[in-house]
């Protein structure tokens, strides 16, 4: 079977991954050879990542990576963990933000906050980027951004189905250029990936589609193999 071929994407996640067990290994070995070693794989990983297209300096990426070495437990590296928000209405339409800094479109969203559950940030995003109140339904996807190519960096996407219960539209001053509701067939410009998740959020809104999804284990998971559909 021919393999597909390599792809920027597997370039970063290789990099990543590669940063990750160095930088772990770094947080828990008291070897000065094993240190050398993982080093060593840190800069590996930096010359990959320079391979992939990312304008960076290899040297001041190493430099960056080992500032954030821990010791044990809180030095082992794992992803980042962003919250998203699909908020339907009785109208079946969705609401999404205008972020400030690009000026694309999407669902609300933000980084997992110390001190809060994830449904809890889920509510909370929505409600401080937009004026809407909401509440959780279920949990609608568990995404690996790398993998889906919507983020350079390692980062694991929790999406809630969360439904409008009151408020206001109302623009986050800093956050948000502008919020609304929209119908499918009346979607603003430019809006951030509406392929990989359109589909998803519309079915869940309109009650069509009840799956969990998540991106499958690929066969073998290293090397992996072309996306498949979440199932």
């Amino acid at each position: 079977m021919e393999r597909p071929p390599i792809t920027e994407s597997d370039l970063l996640r290789w990099a990543e991954a590669l940063s990750g067990v160095a930088r772990t290994g770094l947080g828990f070995t008291e070897s000065l050879y094993e240190r050398e070693r993982f080093e060593e794989v840190l800069a590996v990983a930096a010359d990959i990542r320079h391979a992939a297209g990312v304008s960076v300096d290899r040297e001041a990426l190493v430099d960056e990576w080992m500032k954030t070495v821990g010791s044990g437990v809180p030095g082992y590296i794992t992803p980042k963990v962003a919250i998203g928000a699909v908020v339907g209405n009785d109208r079946g339409e969705i609401l999404l933000v205008q972020r400030a800094d690009s000026g694309v479109w999407l669902y609300p969203t933000g980084w997992a906050d110390v001190g809060y559950s994830p449904a809890e940030v889920a509510v909370k995003e929505v409600h401080e980027e937009t004026g809407i109140t909401c509440e959780v339904v279920r949990v609608l996807a568990v995404l690996d951004g790398l993998r889906r190519g919507f983020t350079r960096i390692p980062l694991y996407s929790l999406v809630f189905l969360c439904r409008a219960t009151g408020g206001e539209v109302t623009p986050h001053p800093l956050e948000t250029a502008d919020v609304g509701w929209f119908a499918r067939d009346a979607l603003p410009e430019p809006l951030a990936g509406f392929d990989l998740w359109g589909d998803m959020a519309f079915g869940a809104i309109t009650g069509d589609d009840d799956q969990v999804w998540f991106d499958a284990p690929r066969d073998p998971p290293w090397h992996g193999s072309p996306l498949r559909p979440p199932t």
